[in-house]
């Protein structure tokens, strides 16, 4: 087929682009932002386009499907063009959903944990050499897309978002897929430009049960009190419901072992969230006959998905870890898991306001005392993010007040932050760097710069 791509340079987007070049389509796109790592690996498959921009004259009578990311508007000159000639237009959730109908679908759902739990299920299933197509928001090694479609595969493993599916199908992403198999890991509200308030929010999940085929199961996080509410308010009773919380585990020399029965399984992850993700994936992998010891043992060298709680440098001085962490509850959590593993080194949180929500005066004071853990505390933000989001400009002493933090460090460009860093000597110490950007492209280098820096 000949398939055209608007809003390529997405991270699902590239990938799937592709992945369906792999599969033989032929395969064309647009995009008026490209970044990397889009931009090398589509420049890699020969799919980078030629020009950044739209061109409507790409899009002719000839091109079978036209996949339309998130990125772009509903004015957007392609996507008019496509609909003056009458072409089948999908959001990415739809092509996928059109291409598993005769699978079991497995989708993992939940305002955190989603990635990373999607992340382990499909490293346990490579493990033990279990084909399956897979849609996964992150990198993971030995992974070479985030997606693959076949037509053989039986089983469809999706990451499920709740973000909405394209400019003109405004359905949360995950209420598409309509999964045998579902998992919920949390819920805490986010996306504050599409659901203004919590209670939109939780309706986003709500739908979601209801979305599940008929027979199927729903797995989710019982110490979670919105999760269960939701569960109780559904009354599914052709559902079957698994509900998780920890396994048994200790941590002796900086390293988490799993414990069951009389044997012990060691982990390369931590933080209390993770293996609440380590439970949810464990559940869905014995929904498909891997019985829990061999789960543990496959899961042992899992490493984590890129940039979800990931050790990013590692030197004798040096010590840093990034996560993309940007809801609140998923901040506190990953402070208390680096604060749980590294009880004797103080640690620096630097986090980076980035999301439309955290962006959000409305919203900053959902951070009130996250960062308080740590003993050195910095909030970062863009302005050019802002005037790309167009958003209003950010008061630092506003985002002291809401952090409920006198003490919290706020900057707002790049070269601060290094002088910052440098002035309170991050050696000996644990940064954590929590963001779903990257502060203003932060190097490795930089970061080493300073270290050496202060050896000197």
């Amino acid at each position: 087929m000949r398939i055209h791509i608007i809003a390529i340079g997405g991270s699902i987007m590239h990938n799937l682009a592709i992945d369906l070049k792999k599969n033989g389509h032929i395969v064309t796109g647009s995009d008026d932002d490209i970044h990397e790592p889009s931009l090398s690996r589509l420049k890699l498959h020969d799919l980078l386009p030629e020009k950044i921009g739209w061109f409507p004259e790409k899009i002719t009578k000839d091109i079978d499907i036209v996949i339309l990311g998130m990125h772009a508007r509903k004015d957007n000159p392609e996507l008019i063009r496509a609909q003056e000639l009458g072409l089948k237009i999908y959001s990415y959730p739809e092509f996928i959903y059109h291409n598993s109908i005769n699978k079991k679908r497995i989708v993992i759902g939940g305002s955190h944990g989603k990635t990373t739990i999607t992340s382990m299920i499909l490293h346990v299933m490579k493990k033990n050499n279990f084909a399956m197509d897979y849609l996964v928001g992150a990198q993971i090694q030995g992974f070479d897309t985030m997606v693959k479609i076949t037509n053989d595969n039986s089983v469809l493993v999706a990451e499920g978002d709740e973000y909405l599916a394209s400019p003109i199908d405004l359905r949360p992403k995950f209420l598409i897929y309509r999964p045998h198999i579902a998992v919920i890991s949390g819920i805490a509200w986010d996306h504050i430009n599409v659901f203004p308030t919590f209670e939109n929010y939780l309706k986003a999940f709500e739908d979601f049960i209801y979305s599940i085929e008929s027979d199927g199961v729903l797995i989710y996080n019982q110490l979670d009190a919105q999760i269960d509410s939701l569960v109780q308010k559904a009354n599914r009773n052709d559902l079957r419901y698994i509900s998780y919380s920890f396994p048994e585990y200790n941590i002796k020399d900086g390293k988490v072992h799993i414990l069951l029965h009389d044997k012990k399984f060691p982990l390369k992850i931590f933080g209390k969230h993770n293996l609440q993700n380590l439970e949810a994936a464990r559940l869905v992998c014995g929904q498909l006959d891997i019985p829990d010891e061999q789960f543990y043992s496959s899961i042992s060298d899992f490493e984590g998905a890129s940039k979800r709680l990931e050790k990013w440098i590692e030197t004798k001085e040096l010590l840093v870890y990034r996560d993309f962490a940007h809801a609140p509850s998923k901040v506190k959590a990953t402070i208390d898991a680096v604060k749980e593993l590294y009880p004797d080194k103080k640690m620096i949180a630097a986090f980076e306001l980035h999301t439309y929500s955290s962006l959000n005066e409305k919203f900053l004071s959902e951070y009130k005392d996250v960062l308080k853990q740590a003993e050195h505390r910095i909030v970062y933000f863009d302005a050019h993010t802002l005037e790309i989001k167009k958003m209003p400009p950010l008061d630092k002493q506003f985002i002291q007040q809401q952090f409920n933090d006198e003490k919290l460090i706020v900057v707002d460009n790049k070269e601060n932050l290094l002088k910052y860093l440098r002035e309170i000597n991050i050696n000996n110490k644990v940064l954590l760097l929590m963001s779903s950007g990257t502060f203003s492209n932060l190097t490795k280098d930089e970061l080493l710069g300073l270290s050496n820096v202060i050896n000197v």
